[in-house]
C-alpha cells in the first residue's frame, strides 16, 4: 500500500510542471471509492516509464530520511533542552513564560552568589593582609623590647657594681672638702645647679646624716631639696624617658595618667590613656599594670557617656576629670561605678578654639593635679586671653580660688603645677625648649625660667604633674614619655 501511495505521487511530481491535469473520484462497479488521475502530454495522456517514476521514488525516500535525521536531532536537543529546565526547576513542570523567568531568578541567585563570595573573598584577603600586618609590627615590637631588656640588663649590671663600689668604700676622685662638712660625716660632693646643662648629678659619697640633708620647713615639717615628700620650687627637668608608642594615627596625641590618690579597686601602677585624635572621643584604656601599659595590652576599655575634648583630663581620687566636647563644662566621670557624679560650667571660659595653647588640639581648658589637690587652668575674654587659674573642689566641682595671670595662653605650648605653683613651656616643638615662666599662688606674682625642657619627637601635646612619683608625664608625637624633675625649697 506505501508503493502505490508513493507511486500516485511519483505521478503527482512528475506531472507537476504540465500545464493541464485532471484528477477525479468516483464509485466502481463495486461500489468502492476510485481515484483517477490524468496529466496531458504531447506524446501521450499517460503515466511515466517505470524506471522514472523509481527515480522520483528513491528522491522523495532521500528526503525522507534527512526529514527524518533532521527531526531526531531537534527531538534530542528537545530532550536536552528539557532535561536541562528539569534540573534547574527541580522538576517542576512550567510553561514558557514560567520557565524563562524561573532560569532569570536563577541566574540572578547564581550571580548573587557570586557577588557574595567575592565580597567574602576580598575581605578574606584583606584580614590576612591585616594579620601579616599585625604580625610584623609585634615582630619588631618584640625586638625593640628585647633590645631595651638588654639596655636595662646592661645597665643595672653598671649600677650594681657601683653600688658595690660604693658599699666597699672606693669613692674615685673623692675631693677633699673636709672644711665644709657636717661633723660626723665623710666626703661629699657638692651639687652644681647653676650648671643646668649638666643634667646627671652625681653624689660621690652618700654618708651623711639625714639631719644635715633635710631642713626645716616653716611648719616645722623637713623638706626635701630634691622633691621627696615636701614641696619646692621646679629647678631642673631631666631627659625623656620613652615607656609607649602608640600604634595608629589616633596616637598622635592624647593624654595618659595615673591617679596620685588612687582609691579601690585601683593601685598606684594602674595607668589610662586616651587618644585624643577625632571627633567623637569616649574610649579610655585601663591597664592594671605599667608592663600591660608598655606592651599595649589594656584590662578594660570604658566609654564615656559624653564625649571630651582636647588633651588637658586628669585622673584623681578614682574620677576622670575632663573637659565636654564643645562645651565649657569640667566632667567628673567615677569610672569603677561608671557613674556621672558631677558636672560644672566655667564662667566665661574659652572653648573650642578660642584660647587654647600654641599647638592647638581645642586645648582651651586644662585640668591639673598637684600636692594641694585639683586644679583648673583656662582663659577667659575678660582676662585678654591670660591665663586664669582656678582651684577646684574634687566632689562637686565649685571653683574655690581664682588667680590671674600676666601670661599670654597662646604663648606657651603647655602648662603643669606644682605646689601650688603654674609653670609654662615655651615651645611644643623645638629640641630645646625651656620651663619659661612660673607663676606662685601663694604670692601673686610670675618670673622667667630658663630651665631647658627636650622635646624629642618635636610635638608634645600634653604635659602634666604626678606629684605622688614627682614626675612630668607626657605625650610627644605618638610616644608616651616622662621626665624626672628636681625641686629646692622656695
Amino acid at each position: 500500500m506505501p508503493a502505490v501511495q508513493l507511486l500516485l505521487l511519483a505521478c503527482l511530481v512528475w506531472g507537476g510542471g504540465a500545464r493541464t491535469a485532471q484528477f477525479r473520484k468516483a464509485d466502481d462497479q463495486s461500489g468502492r471509492c476510485q481515484y483517477t488521475f490524468s496529466v496531458a502530454s504531447p506524446s501521450e495522456a499517460s503515466c511515466p516509464e517505470q524506471g522514472q517514476a523509481m527515480s522520483a521514488i528513491q528522491d522523495l525516500q532521500r528526503d525522507s530520511r534527512e526529514q527524518r535525521a533532521a527531526l531526531e536531532s531537534t527531538k534530542a536537543r528537545l530532550s536536552s533542552l528539557e532535561a536541562l529546565l528539569h534540573r534547574l526547576t527541580l522538576g517542576q513542570a512550567v510553561g514558557p513564560l514560567e520557565t524563562q523567568e524561573g532560569l532569570q531568578r536563577e541566574l540572578d541567585t547564581l550571580r548573587r552568589e557570586r557577588e557574595q563570595l567575592e565580597t567574602q573573598a576580598r575581605e578574606l584577603q584583606s584580614a590576612y593582609g591585616n594579620l601579616v600586618r599585625d604580625k610584623s609590627a609585634l615582630e619588631e615590637e618584640k625586638r625593640r623590647l628585647q633590645a631595651e631588656s638588654e639596655a636595662l640588663a646592661r645597665r643595672l649590671e653598671s649600677s650594681s657594681q657601683e653600688v658595690e663600689s660604693l658599699r666597699r668604700g672606693q669613692c674615685p676622685q673623692a675631693r677633699s672638702t673636709s672644711q665644709d662638712l657636717p661633723p660626723g660625716s665623710r666626703e661629699v660632693s657638692k651639687w652644681n645647679l647653676e650648671n643646668v646643662g649638666f643634667q646627671e648629678l652625681k653624689s660621690e659619697l652618700t654618708e651623711v646624716p639625714a639631719s644635715q640633708i633635710l631642713k626645716e620647713s616653716p611648719s616645722g615639717h623637713p623638706r626635701s631639696e630634691e622633691g621627696g615628700t615636701g614641696c619646692g620650687e621646679l629647678v631642673w627637668v631631666g631627659e625623656p624617658v620613652t615607656l609607649k608608642t602608640a600604634e595608629t594615627i589616633t596616637g598622635k596625641y592624647g593624654v595618659w595618667m595615673r591617679d596620685p590618690k588612687a582609691t579601690y579597686p585601683y593601685t598606684q601602677e594602674t595607668t589610662w590613656r586616651i587618644d585624643t585624635v577625632g571627633t567623637d572621643i569616649r574610649q579610655v584604656f585601663e591597664y592594671d599594670l605599667i608592663s600591660q601599659f608598655v606592651q599595649g595590652y589594656p584590662s578594660k576599655v570604658h566609654v564615656l557617656p559624653r564625649p571630651l575634648e582636647s588633651t588637658g583630663a586628669v585622673m584623681y581620687q578614682g574620677s576622670l576629670y575632663f573637659q565636654g566636647a564643645e562645651s565649657r563644662t569640667v566632667i567628673r566621670y567615677e569610672l569603677h561605678t561608671e557613674t556621672l557624679k558631677a558636672e560644672k560650667e566655667i564662667p566665661g571660659a574659652g572653648y573650642h578654639g578660642q584660647f587654647p595653647y600654641s599647638w592647638g588640639g581645642y586645648t582651651d581648658i586644662d585640668l591639673a593635679v598637684d600636692e594641694t589637690g585639683l586644679w583648673v587652668i583656662y582663659s577667659t575674654e575678660a582676662a585678654k586671653g591670660a591665663i586664669v587659674l582656678s582651684k577646684m573642689n574634687p566632689e562637686n566641682l565649685d571653683l574655690e580660688q581664682t588667680w590671674e595671670t600676666n601670661i599670654r595662653k597662646q604663648s606657651v605650648a603647655n602648662a603643669f603645677i606644682i605646689c601650688g605653683t603654674l609653670y609654662t613651656i615655651s615651645s611644643y616643638s623645638s629640641p630645646d625648649a625651656t620651663v619659661n615662666f612660673a607663676y606662685d599662688t601663694g604670692t601673686g606674682s610670675s618670673k622667667a625660667l630658663t630651665i631647658p625642657f627636650t622635646n624629642r619627637y618635636k610635638y608634645s601635646s600634653t604635659v602634666d604633674y604626678n606629684p605622688l612619683e614627682k614626675k612630668l608625664f607626657a605625650w610627644d608625637n605618638f610616644n608616651m614619655v616622662t621626665y624626672d624633675i628636681r625641686l629646692s625649697q622656695m
